[in-house]
This record gives structure tokens, C-alpha cells and sequence, in this order.
């Protein structure tokens, strides 16, 4: 690991103007970033601490959507009852991610802002169509995940909170990797009563949503919609955990197991 500049500022305005450096990053839960500067694929000359941030965690609800601070754990959101009545599919959704260890340490706005192809939380985020909030404004999910790694945060920008809106009915269906439980192919659903939404993650760079699924579901949201569905594997991942017409032939598997969770 390289030397750097460590900050730990106890508020969004002093971490903001920490974050603007040179080659600064911004530490979350540090599940990722850390074990990227270990290995010295990463050597950030500043290190902007956000765990004293205390106004970037909490969870709050209004009856018509959930609001999550960016800072708030994983394991906390998992275990909220809040979540839990409001939006069980997320709550579930967050109860999936690694193991206990990467739950109380792992954070929704590193998660985001991180963007790993296999990561949960984006499939939430893009399937329940939620807003990221910054220090410099809003993103819609649609237009938040660019690719590969790669959001629509521009430097020295921080993610304060996520909104969620509550959907009529949702779920999340997982296909993970046994070792390190990130998605081989995941699929959120989510009925928000003028439309179906279908995320994906795991399957390709970034998640994706899937418009001929969306369709078939609006249309009549039943397992039987997407069944026969076929997904074509060109541009989806392929590595030694699955080959991208296994991933293809996933989806479909994950979308069904989706719908018929979300309608119990």
C-alpha cells in the first residue's frame, strides 16, 4: 500500500472540499477500496473518511418512499422494520450481500458509487427506478449506471441518499457465486402499479434492465410471462464462474423465481 493523506471530516460541506484533491478517494464501508490499495491497483494520494458523517445514515420512510442515507450499513437497512413493511424485496435484496462481516461494514452510497457488475444493491436501485442524491443535485437510476465501474458521479462528488419508491408488489432472486456470494446473475422485479420494472445485475458490465420482459409482466404479471423468454447472451459476461449463454439461460430462471416470489 502506498502512503496518503488521511481526512476525517464530520461533515458533508468539509468532506466535499476534502474530496476535490488530487487523486483523493472517498472512503465508505471500504470493503472495495481498501483491498484495491493493498494490492496497489489503487493509490489515491488522499483518503476522505466519511464514517463520522453522521448526517449521511438513517433511514426514513413517508408511506411513499423509502429514504436511505448513503453512510447507512448494510445490516441495517437488512434488519430495519421499516424497510421490512415498506419494501420487503429491498430489505431481503440487502440481507443477500456477502457475508456478516461485509454487511456491517458495507454501505448503500459505496455500494452505488463502487458499481461492481455483480454487486445487489444497483438492481434495487435501477429495478425500483430510485434517485440518488448528492452534494451537486440528483440522478435518476436510469441515467446513474454508465458501465463498467463507471456512474454518473462527477469528482468530488458525494452521494447523500437514496429515495425508493414503494412499489405495489417487488422481489429479488439471486444466483450467486459460493465463494464470495456476489451475483453470477440477479434479477430484481418490481410492479409499481403503472408498470413493470426488471433489473439485472451479475449478467453483464453493468446492470441493465430488460424492456421485453418489462412488457410481457405489464402486461400480465404472471411467472408464465417470462418463462419462455429467451435473452440473447451477446455482450453478457463470461468468465470461469459461468459462460454468457449460461447467464442468458439465468436470467430467465431468476426472472421467474422473481415474479412468483413477489406474487406470494
Amino acid at each position: 500500500m502506498h502512503a496518503f493523506n488521511y481526512h476525517r471530516p464530520s461533515n458533508v460541506n468539509d468532506a466535499a472540499a476534502q474530496a476535490v484533491k488530487t487523486d483523493a478517494k472517498l472512503l465508505a464501508g471500504g470493503q472495495s477500496l481498501v483491498q484495491a490499495m493493498k494490492l496497489r491497483l489503487a493509490a489515491p494520494t488522499d483518503i476522505v473518511d466519511l464514517g463520522m458523517v453522521k448526517d449521511l445514515a438513517g433511514i426514513k420512510t413517508d408511506g411513499k418512499t423509502v429514504t436511505i442515507g448513503a453512510m447507512t450499513r448494510h445490516a441495517e437497512v437488512a434488519g430495519s422494520a421499516e424497510v421490512k413493511k415498506a419494501i420487503p424485496a429491498l430489505a431481503a435484496l440487502v440481507g443477500m450481500i456477502g457475508d456478516r462481516q461485509v454487511r456491517n461494514m458495507g454501505t448503500l452510497g459505496g455500494s452505488l458509487a463502487n458499481n461492481d457488475p455483480a454487486a445487489d444493491y444497483p438492481a434495487a436501485v435501477l429495478g425500483l427506478g430510485a434517485t440518488i442524491t448528492t452534494t451537486k443535485g440528483t440522478h435518476p437510476a436510469d441515467k446513474f449506471f454508465k458501465g463498467l465501474y463507471e456512474t454518473a458521479l462527477k469528482p468530488g462528488e458525494i452521494i447523500t441518499s437514496v429515495s425508493f419508491p414503494i412499489p405495489k408488489r417487488a422481489a429479488y432472486m439471486k444466483f450467486k457465486n459460493q465463494a464470495s456470494r456476489f451475483a453470477i446473475v440477479g434479477v430484481f422485479v418490481a410492479d409499481t402499479g403503472a408498470g413493470v420494472r426488471v433489473a439485472v445485475t451479475g449478467a453483464a458490465p453493468c446492470v441493465l434492465r430488460l424492456a421485453e420482459m418489462e412488457k410481457a409482466l405489464t402486461a400480465k404479471f404472471a411467472p408464465e410471462s417470462v418463462a419462455s423468454l429467451k435473452v440473447k447472451s451477446d455482450g453478457l459476461n463470461a468468465d470461469l464462474h459461468a459462460s454468457a449463454e449460461y447467464r442468458a439461460h439465468l436470467i430467465t430462471v431468476m426472472a421467474r423465481r422473481a415474479v412468483e416470489a413477489a406474487m406470494k
